[in-house]
């Protein structure tokens, strides 16, 4: 897990290094920052959708996932771990449980993150999640100064996330093929149009409900095979 280890110690500098020039960047300025890399996501996340070869495999996780993610309630509970952050830091830092929310699903819902940590999990190769962290780092100073520091908390999703596929992949490595990684990372995709458009404060979308989607992604293209 040393690429994921790397990769939160990246967000938390980046989002501590975020917190000293926050002051120094105008609101009117923090919201255009925030629109232009909510543009950016939404490019990252049709590049990544469009990779998929099987259209009916996206669509059934996608519904599949919500339909799970709504019986769990993910959006929900993190929604309320987000307000439970916020009413123990406060909001000197800026909305703690937003910055948490949108940090940990812009981090872990990327193509890098899942196939970094299936790298790491299978060959112990890190350079993916190295490069990874590199880009965490810089989003996490743009994040921070306009989030706040909830953004480095987002680190222990991290943790949490990437570390798991790693380890799953390091017991379960035939699983991952050539065909599922890239059908995970479609679905992926879809999911970070949705996280363009809440960032670009176009459409409030419970993304965090749809991320069952992603493993599902998996099962289903290993039956549909």
């Amino acid at each position: 897990m040393k690429g994921t280890i790397v990769n939160a110690m990246s967000i938390i500098g980046g989002s501590l290094a975020g917190l000293l020039i926050k002051s120094g960047i105008p609101e009117k300025s923090q919201q255009t920052i925030m629109q232009g890399l909510g543009m950016t996501t939404f490019i990252i996340g049709v590049q990544m959708a469009i990779k998929s070869q099987n259209i009916l495999i996206v669509i059934l996780s996608v519904v599949m996932g919500a339909l799970v993610g709504e019986a769990l309630a993910i959006d929900k509970n993190l929604q309320r771990l987000g307000d439970w952050l916020t009413s123990k830091v406060g909001t000197r830092y800026g909305n703690v449980g937003e910055g948490f929310v949108t940090g940990s699903l812009i981090y872990c819902v990327g193509a890098m993150a899942i196939v970094g940590a299936i790298q790491d999990g299978l060959t112990g190769d890190a350079s993916t999640l190295y490069a990874k962290s590199m880009l965490d780092g810089v989003m996490a100073v743009v994040l921070t100064a306009s989030l706040g520091i909830g953004v480095g908390l987002s680190s222990i999703s991290i943790l949490i996330y990437q570390g798991g596929i790693t380890l799953l992949a390091g017991q379960v490595g035939s699983v991952f093929s050539e065909a599922v990684i890239r059908e995970m990372t479609a679905v992926g995709g879809v999911l970070i149009l949705g996280i363009a458009m809440i960032v670009m404060d176009i459409k409030k979308i419970n993304v965090a409900n749809l991320l069952p989607a992603i493993p599902l992604a998996a099962v289903i293209t290993i039956l549909w095979a």
